[in-house]
Formats: structure tokens, sequence, C-alpha cells
């Protein structure tokens, strides 16, 4: 029997929090893209959620962890997107050109963009490990799709760390320049610089 009971039990008062901790962490990470982490104070954040800045802190410790948590989020979203690449049917070079779409995609929404716009120099000394560690799965997983893709012949045999570093350079500027209402999506403009920059992978002999 459903209970008519006004209180809201356990699931559902846990379910309200992660809610409003993931208000609290959009919010936050759309001002520290838009005027930048140092230019942003919780009050800011809290003001824009008509909340009290007392109400942040009971979800969050405090600044420098609403920015962690920010910039986790955006990290494991490519890591994700790294481990769901590898999954894929075809060949390497299929698989990469799925985790490089993805890649892009999601450095220009909001997570994604606050790692590439905020350095690490923002975080407190103990957050920055974390950071780093999480930053060095990506570049392996990347390095790791396209060592692969070079075994089986779908990709030249480029220098693997150089071509990674090219990849994620290119592919990480879109989070400083493209803006959500402009004439072209994400996904077509990830579409399209994947193809350009995938010219440059096509075996010689091809």
């Amino acid at each position: 029997m459903q209970s008519d009971s006004p209180f809201r039990n356990a699931a559902q008062r846990e379910s309200d929090r992660v809610a409003k901790r993931a208000a609290v962490l959009r919010a936050a990470v759309q001002m520290f893209n838009e005027r930048g982490f140092f230019a942003t104070s919780l009050d800011d954040v809290a003001a824009s959620l008509g909340i009290s800045k007392r109400t942040i802190y009971h979800y969050l410790a405090n600044k420098d962890q609403v920015l962690l948590e920010c910039v986790t989020i955006g990290l494991r979203q490519l890591l994700q997107a790294a481990q769901e690449a590898e999954q894929e049917p075809g060949t390497g070079r299929d698989r990469l050109i799925r985790f490089l779409r993805r890649y892009a995609e999601v450095n220009m929404d909001d997570f994604g963009r606050c790692v590439i716009r905020t350095g690490e120099e923002a975080l407190a000394p103990e957050s920055r490990d974390q950071f780093r560690a999480l930053k060095r799965k990506i570049d392996d997983a990347l390095r790791g799709l396209l060592e692969k893709a070079i075994e089986d012949g779908s990709i030249a045999p480029l220098d693997v760390k150089l071509t990674a570093f090219v990849l994620a350079g290119a592919l990480n500027w879109p989070a400083r320049w493209h803006a959500a209402d402009g004439s072209m999506s994400s996904e077509q403009l990830s579409q399209g610089m994947v193809d350009i920059l995938m010219a440059g992978l096509i075996p010689r002999d091809a």
C-alpha cells in the first residue's frame, strides 16, 4: 500500500540532496566558465540559485571542493568516452574517431569546458594530484587507442606521444571559442574537426 504520509522517505530525501548538489555544481561551473574561478564567489553562486551560501556548505565543503568536483565530472566524462570507444566494433581508426568526436563534444559542454579553462593553479595543492592523475588516465587512453589503430594498420605509424598532444590540443580549443548559440552544433563541429585531423593519420600507402 502506498503511504499518504506528507513526510519524504529516506530515498526521496537522498534524491533531493543529489539533485540540489548537482544544481549547485551546474550553477558554479557556468559561472567559473563565464567569469573565471577567481572572479566568482560562492555568494555569487548562491545568489544565482536564490539560496544562502550556508546552504552550499551543506552540500560542498568549500570553493576548492566545488571546483574539484566540476573538473572531475568533466574528466570522468572523457574517461567514460574512452571506455565506450574501446568497446566499439570496427578498426582501431573507427574507435579512435568515436573517442575524439566525443572528446570534442565534452569539451564544449559546461564541465569539460571548465577542465580546459581552469588552470591547475586554481586548485588547492591537495586537489592537484587528483586532477593530474585523471588527466594522465585520459592521455593514456588516447595513446592506447592510437597504438591499437597503428597496430591494425588503420592509421599511419606516427609518433604516438606527439600525435596525442596534437589531437588533444586541437580538440581542447573549442572549449574557449565555441558558443552554444552559434551556427554549428557541438556535434557538427566535433565531426568536422575530427574529419580534418584524421585526414593526417591516413596510412601513406592508402
